[in-house]
């Protein structure tokens, strides 16, 4: 067979092309950080701000002129503390702003909010810290997740997305919303997130950098996956679709496509990529560099997540797509 023939024209290859992308894929993460006006540029990630409270209402605005379907909100709190006590604060900073964004905007886009507490510890982990097993203690940090869950539904959260790799989070945080009056909100589960080095700039924009003292160890291997592991990887998906998961997740994505295309097909649920700072950063300092072009291989690599499986794109990029979108 001669497979050029249908390569030879621009418009052929259009029409027989078999995987497509568009701002309905999209979700964009937002930073919003308290105590601050205005936006600040994070060093590490090119094009990427934390946003003050009077200030992230307009960034909301222009993706959804943009076209953009859905935000993930990530708070930095002026309080830190070793519980993350900020994020139980019924009047808490992401309780305050997906207020003012239902307030303002209602339904036009949707609002994801991360269930973590990296955020707002002063040591950077995900929870409550167990010091004799030098990790985060799980029964404890379920507990306290599920009141942040409830804080965020009655605040008016469209998705909750828990990423702590807590065991039995998915379970806990439905009986928790169910209980409360909140059995329509869908869990987006963190269900396959890897223990990743891409991770770096990520806690630059959200101020989360993991600790070392006498209790715990400078990284989050003793909770998140180890990258090496495929077979774990599609048990922990399977395993939170079990327990209730609406929507499964597999983060970092770029270095994964093999894991996402096994997910998908070993579950068939609704599957999400988080599209990481890392991988972001690398492209955009690439193309500052002159040795890449950033608009085609920002196109290819979302794409490529679309044909590995994904349903929905967390990604950096996703502003940047749609402005390019716009503007053919």
């Amino acid at each position: 067979m001669d497979f050029r023939r249908l390569r030879l024209k621009r418009n052929l290859r259009d029409l027989v092309r078999e995987t497509h992308i568009t701002t309905d894929d999209l979700v964009m993460p937002i930073f919003i950080k308290e105590g601050m006006s205005g936006k600040n540029e994070v060093s590490s990630m090119p094009g990427i701000f934390q946003f003050g409270e009077d200030s992230f209402l307009d960034e909301i605005e222009e993706l959804i002129e943009l076209g953009i379907k859905g935000v993930l909100l990530f708070g930095i709190p002026l309080l830190k503390d070793s519980c993350g006590s900020d994020a139980l604060n019924e009047n808490g900073l992401i309780a305050r702003s997906v207020r003012k964004i239902k307030e303002k905007f209602g339904d036009k886009i949707l609002v994801m909010t991360d269930l973590c507490f990296c955020e707002y510890t002063e040591h950077g982990h995900c929870g409550i810290i167990n010091p004799k097993l030098r990790t985060v203690d799980n029964d404890a940090t379920l507990e306290i997740s599920a009141k942040q869950a409830i804080i965020h539904a009655e605040a008016g959260a469209d998705v909750i997305a828990p990423s702590g790799m807590m065991d039995n989070i998915i379970t806990t945080l439905r009986d928790a919303l169910d209980n409360n009056g909140f059995k329509h909100i869908p869990i987006m589960a963190y269900s396959t997130k890897f223990a990743s080095s891409f991770y770096g700039p990520f806690r630059d924009a959200a101020e989360s950098a993991p600790s070392e003292n006498e209790y715990l160890p400078k990284n989050r291997k003793t909770y998140q996956m180890d990258y090496a592991n495929r077979m774990e990887a599609i048990r922990e998906s399977i395993e939170d679709k079990n327990q209730g998961a609406d929507i499964l997740m597999i983060k970092p994505a770029l270095s994964f496509m093999d894991i996402v295309r096994e997910v998908k097909d070993a579950t068939q649920m609704p599957l999400a990529v988080y599209n990481v700072s890392g991988e972001y950063s690398m492209v955009k300092a690439a193309s500052q560099n002159g040795w890449i072009n950033y608009n085609d291989m920002m196109v290819e690599i979302l794409v490529s997540f679309k044909r590995a499986g994904a349903d929905i794109i967390i990604s950096y990029h996703s502003k940047d797509f749609a402005k390019l979108v716009k503007q053919k």
